[in-house]
């Protein structure tokens, strides 16, 4: 599988430099993901399918807009009634450059309270990791940032979570917590500005 980060924002691009530096089968660009000619390309949206807002507006305006439409069926037509932040859907999108779209949301609904101090990053990262390994017909995935447009969340904590969901995902290295403690260290570690207790 061959992972492509791609991201407009230069701060991002380099903390992916950073975490991803010994990743071979990763590329990182800066530039557009709807200009890639790839196999599949992430959507970072919401658990309802809004697909009209920042980088999904572009895709969506790239691949045309029945994907919204098709993705809200699927959710609505869904037991859960949403598609949880933590599992992501592949769609065909009928488009000869990029005949796939992995839909991997990193919020419930569009806000940007909060998602900064979450492990969303991590959580849509592993979900579409397991999407794309899982798809025969996915060979080249192109991953844009995540939770770091509208969510704000800082490059750097958003690029270590990331990776984390690569090594854990890709790389085979499963977590094994045999205490209480050494979960809660690491789910900590993934984004130090979250709070573990109130009191």
């Amino acid at each position: 599988m061959k992972h492509i980060l791609i991201d407009t924002n230069p701060a991002l691009v380099e903390a992916w430099k950073t975490c991803f530096s010994d990743a071979h089968d990763v590329s990182i660009i800066e530039g557009d993901i709807t200009q890639l000619s790839v196999d599949a390309i992430v959507s970072p949206a919401n658990s309802f399918g809004f697909m009209d807002g920042s980088l999904d507006y572009a895709i969506s305006d790239k691949l045309g807009w029945h994907i919204e439409k098709e993705l809200q069926a699927k959710i609505k037509a869904s037991p859960e009634g949403e598609l949880l932040v933590g599992q992501a859907w592949v769609l065909e999108t009928g488009h000869k450059q990029i005949p796939y779209l992995i839909s991997a949301p990193t919020m419930r609904i569009p806000t940007n309270f909060n998602i900064d101090t979450s492990v969303n990053a991590y959580l849509a990262m592993k979900a579409l990791l397991i999407a794309a390994k899982k798809d025969e017909r996915i060979h080249s995935v192109a991953i844009p940032g995540l939770c770091t447009g509208v969510g704000r969340m800082p490059p750097a904590i958003a690029a270590k979570q990331m990776y984390s969901a690569y090594e854990e995902i890709v790389l085979g290295k499963k977590q094994d917590f045999s205490t209480f403690g050494e979960a809660q260290k690491y789910h900590w570690n993934l984004n130090q500005k979250g709070m573990i207790w109130t009191h």
